[in-house]
């Protein structure tokens, strides 16, 4: 009956320690090699290696969603226009906003003029709370953030974490837009 009874408990015990293995793994996969937490994964697939901020990373556009947020090879990671915020097009249960066409228009143009190229840049927060990509999305010396919001197709969205002079490059856009009647300020 001991032996019984020592051969259950140490069974107990290995399991409990295989369980808490287990758990240790999962919770130590939430960090990178230096100690960093992981961004939350896209449900587009796996989410690309950030680049530093600052640094371009140059990546192939695979398809434009909306205005704001595009589709990024070569993991199919979603993007979300940093900063920025267009008029919606294709949320769930929400109408077709005025505008909205109009932004996504652009940014395929903008993606088309680059040959489907772009540099991303990250500045501030990694991925928002649905696990997108926050991104500055480059062609040369041309920031598509700002051009959206200079021609009046997106506000900027400046309480959020990034860099102060993004910030003041957007509100800047804005005043333009405004002062031209531009889209959004032309009603």
């Amino acid at each position: 009956m001991a032996a019984y009874k020592r051969s259950r408990t140490q069974q107990i015990l290995a399991v409990a320690v295989v369980a808490a293995a287990a758990l240790l793994k999962l919770w130590l996969d939430q960090y990178d090699e230096h100690g960093n937490r992981r961004p939350a994964r896209s449900e587009g697939g796996p989410v690309a290696a950030p680049s530093a901020p600052g640094e371009l990373q140059e990546l192939r556009v695979e398809r434009v969603v909306d205005g704001d947020t595009l589709l990024l090879e070569p993991d199919h990671t979603r993007a979300r226009l940093q900063g920025i915020d267009t008029p919606e097009t294709v949320k769930e249960d929400t109408p077709v906003q005025k505008w909205g066409p109009e932004a996504t228009q652009y940014t395929k143009d903008f993606i088309r003029g680059a040959g489907g190229r772009v540099q991303i840049e990250v500045d501030g927060e990694y991925a928002d709370q649905y696990g997108r990509r926050l991104v500055f999305v480059w062609n040369g010396d041309r920031l598509l953030n700002e051009e959206l919001v200079r021609e009046g197709l997106a506000r900027p969205k400046l309480a959020y974490d990034y860099s102060q002079a993004k910030k003041d490059r957007l509100k800047a856009a804005q005043r333009d837009a405004q002062r031209a009647r531009r889209g959004l300020w032309s009603d």
